[in-house]
């Protein structure tokens, strides 16, 4: 499976956004591969993702994509991490 983690440019909130999914996803003995990508990357329609993990004001701009978007209010909530990974993934 992979995973986006996505913010404006790519470098920043998605960055921190990668390094908890990837502690989550330690946490519950899942294996993916998770990306931290720019809006740019993520919206492409022949997007690879299956999954694409974003902060609420950037989903719109993902709309259209064909990966399930789910969005985190709070990149540093370990708990709503995994609470929405396991909805997504389980």
């Amino acid at each position: 499976m992979l995973i986006y983690t996505v913010c404006g440019a790519g470098i920043g909130t998605s960055v921190l956004l990668k390094s908890n999914v990837d502690r989550v996803l330690e946490t519950l003995g899942l294996e993916a591969e998770v990306k931290a990508v720019s809006i740019a990357e993520a919206a492409k329609p022949d997007s690879p993702a299956q999954l694409i993990l974003t902060t609420p004001e950037i989903v719109e701009e993902l709309a259209g994509n064909h990966s399930e978007i789910v969005a985190i209010n709070s990149i540093f909530d370990l708990a709503e991490l995994q609470e929405k990974l396991q909805q997504s993934l389980g």
